[in-house]
C-alpha cells in the first residue's frame, strides 16, 4: 500500500503472518511506530471500520475478520526508493474500536509491542547456576527462537563468573524484567530491532551503541538541504552523578573504598558536563553493594555514572521523512548541523517515532550526548 510515497507491506497473522488481505489494506488510514533504546518498541495502526455489505449487519467487518484478533503476529516492512525495511515485528495486545455517529467516522485501532512482550507473559523464579550475565542472557534469548530472534550480546567490561559453591544467580520475575535488570548493572540496555529480514529480529544486549557509521545528518537552517520540522534542545547540569563509599569485600571480609570519577563511554561531545562542570557534580553513595567484592561493586557504581551522563543534552523535533529519504532509527549515532558549534556534531539517537499516513511521513526523534560540542568538523550530510 502506497502512502504519499511511502511503500508499506502488512504482514498479520498468528505465529508466521502472512500478507494482509486487500480488504484490510483498503480500510488502513494511519501507521505510528515507536523504537525505544530502553525497554519495549510498540505500535498504532487504525484503521476505517465502516459496516457495509451482508456482514455489516452482524456487526464491523473488521471485527469478525480472523487476522484481527490479539496476540496474533504483525510485520511492517516499509520501502523508501528502492530498499525495503523492516519496521516493526510485533504483537497485538490491544484492539479499540470507536464507533461514529456516520459510517465513515468509526475507527478500528490495533496497538502492540514488539515480540519481546512475549518475554514478559509469565513470572519465574530460576536458577541460573555456573552461569555469568552474558551466558544468561544468550540462553532467555535463544528461549525465543520461534519469534525470529537472533541474540546479539556483548560481554561485560568487568566479566563476573560464579562459582556455584559460591553463589547461584536466581532469576526473579518475567524474562523480560530479568534481562534488563542484569542490563541496567553493567549501564547495559537491552531491546529488540526488527529485520534484517521480515519475520526475523536482533535481540540485543549490550552497552548503548556510539560506535560504526553515522547515519545521513539531521540538516536545520540549511535552505534546501534542511530536513528538520523543528528541533528544541535541553541542557541538565544535574544528570552527571559519580559515585563515592565503601564495600565490604566479601572474598577478603575488608572495607574497600569505591569512587568515579569520569564517563566512560566513548564521548560524543567535546565538553562533557562531567569533566567542565567540576567541582559541581553531584557525589551520590553507593548503593546495594550488600554481597559484592570489590571488582563487582566498582563495576556497577561505574555502570550508574555512565548512565548517569548520557542525557545531559536533549535534542527533541520532528524530521520530514520524504525529505530525509530513509528510515531514521534509534539506538544509533547520527549528525546535526546547522544549530552552531555547540550543538552541532555527534549524538545518540533515544527515540524515534515513525507517524505514517495520508498526509504525510513524519518522524518525531529525541537525541542525547553528555554534553555541548562538536567532536568533529563536519557530519555525513
Amino acid at each position: 500500500m502506497f502512502f504519499s510515497r511511502v511503500h508499506l507491506t502488512l504482514l498479520i497473522g498468528p505465529t508466521v503472518p502472512i500478507p494482509a488481505a486487500p480488504t484490510i489494506l483498503e480500510d488502513l488510514e494511519s501507521v505510528v511506530v515507536t523504537h525505544n533504546d530502553e525497554g519495549r518498541s510498540g505500535f498504532q495502526i487504525t484503521f476505517k471500520a465502516g459496516r457495509g455489505g451482508l456482514m455489516g449487519a452482524v456487526d464491523y467487518p473488521l471485527m469478525l475478520n480472523p487476522m484481527i484478533k490479539v496476540f496474533n503476529r504483525i510485520v511492517l516492512v516499509v520501502t523508501l526508493g528502492i530498499i525495503p525495511e523492516v519496521l516493526m515485528d510485533g504483537i497485538i495486545t490491544n484492539i479499540q474500536l470507536n464507533p461514529g455517529n456516520n459510517p465513515s467516522e468509526s475507527t478500528l485501532t490495533l496497538t502492540g509491542e514488539d515480540v519481546s512482550v512475549m518475554m514478559d507473559l509469565q513470572e519465574k523464579q530460576v536458577e541460573h547456576p555456573g552461569q555469568d550475565e552474558t551466558a544468561i542472557a544468550t540462553k532467555i534469548i535463544g528461549m525465543y527462537s520461534q519469534y525470529g530472534l537472533i541474540p546479539m550480546v556483548i560481554p561485560p567490561k568487568v566479566p563476573d563468573q560464579p562459582l556455584p559453591a559460591d553463589r547461584v544467580p536466581v532469576q526473579q520475575g518475567t524474562d523480560r524484567d530479568y534481562l534488563e535488570e542484569i542490563a541496567k548493572r553493567h549501564g547495559y540496555v537491552f531491546y529488540i530491532i526488527p529485520g534484517p529480514s521480515p519475520l526475523s529480529s536482533i535481540a540485543y544486549w549490550g552497552p548503548p551503541v556510539r560506535v560504526g557509521v553515522p547515519q545521513r545528518a539531521l540538516s536545520l537552517n540549511m535552505g534546501a538541504y534542511t530536513n528538520v520540522n523543528n528541533i528544541d534542545f535541553q541542557y541538565d547540569g544535574l544528570a552527571p552523578v559519580m559515585i563515592s563509599g565503601k564495600v565490604q569485600d566479601r572474598e577478603t571480609n575488608v572495607g574497600v573504598p569505591v569512587q568515579t570519577y569520569a564517563n566512560s563511554r566513548l564521548p560524543l561531545a567535546s565538553q562533557p558536563a562531567w569533566l567542565v562542570n567540576q567541582p559541581y557534580v553531584r557525589t551520590r553513595s553507593l548503593e546495594g553493594s550488600s554481597g559484592l567484592n570489590a571488582t563487582q561493586a566498582y563495576a556497577r557504581a561505574q555502570a550508574e555514572t555512565d548512565a548517569s551522563s548520557d542525557s545531559v543534552l536533549r535534542a527533541s523535533g520532528e524530521l520530514d521523512g520524504l525529505r530525509y529519504g530513509m528510515l531514521l532509527k534509534s539506538r544509533a549515532t547520527i549528525g546535526l548541523r546547522g544549530a552552531g558549534y555547540q550543538h552541532d556534531g555527534l549524538y545518540y539517537v533515544k527515540n524515534v517515532t515513525h507517524n505514517i499516513r495520508d498526509n504525510g511521513f513524519k518522524q518525531q526523534f529525541v537525541l542525547t550526548r553528555e554534553g555541548l560540542g562538536s567532536t568533529t568538523p563536519a557530519v555525513i550530510p
